[in-house]
């Protein structure tokens, strides 16, 4: 089974709101920040996990967030710049956690270098109005793939498949190892342990998956 993961979400609008919701089914802990009151009383009418109302570029919220068990901490505000100043100083309470940060461009290096990634739902929000408004039988792959999950996956070192040809390994069905990352899976490819690979599962059999990758 995956491990369970906590984490602290900055910002309760659409972004960061679905964001919470999907990871709360996935099993996870979240701590949802939001600094608009009226927003707080909405989420907190429905929701089962923590809301707090504050500022998380203060290092007092975040704090009282327990950033300093988060495993991750996103900001998923509106606004790129306060998401990086809420990720940077997650960072100095807890230099072990990862930070995600949302921005309001195509991502670059410049921001990579202040967080440990960056999201951009705008762009993949256009890619889906592109895919509905020319109705091509070619869709970009973010946007339509309903229930299939998609994800790299990287193969650790003493995973249950490491250095197996797919061949080998006794994937659940509902399982699709489709490439390396430079080519299309054969069933002779071997999973090299540290190398990531792009893998299709149908609802149900992610967990099973994710242990023969990664242990």
């Amino acid at each position: 089974m995956t491990r369970n993961l906590r984490v602290v979400i900055a910002g309760g609008g659409r972004v960061g709101l679905q964001t919470a919701r999907l990871l709360v089914d996935r099993g996870d802990h979240v701590v949802l920040v939001e600094r608009d009151e009226s927003v707080v009383d909405d989420v907190a009418s429905e929701w089962l996990a923590t809301v707090i109302n504050g500022d998380a570029t203060h290092p007092d919220i975040l704090r009282q967030a327990d950033v300093g068990r988060a495993d991750v901490v996103a900001g998923l505000t509106g606004q790129s710049g306060v998401n990086l100043a809420i990720c940077m100083a997650a960072a100095e309470l807890n230099p072990g956690v990862r930070t995600v940060a949302r921005i309001d461009e195509a991502a670059d290096d410049t921001y990579t270098q202040l967080v440990d990634a960056v999201v951009f739902p705008e762009g993949a929000g256009a890619k889906l109005a592109v895919n509905e408004i020319v109705g091509s039988d070619i869709q970009s792959l973010s946007a339509v793939t309903s229930d299939l999950d998609i994800m790299f996956v990287r193969v650790a070192a003493d995973a249950p498949a490491a250095g197996k040809e797919l061949t080998e390994v006794r994937f659940p069905a509902g399982t699709l190892v489709i490439s390396d990352g430079d080519s299309v899976a054969t069933p002779d490819l071997t999973l090299e342990p540290g190398e990531r690979y792009l893998v299709a599962v149908e609802p149900g059999v992610a967990d099973e998956v994710v242990q023969l990758l990664r242990g």
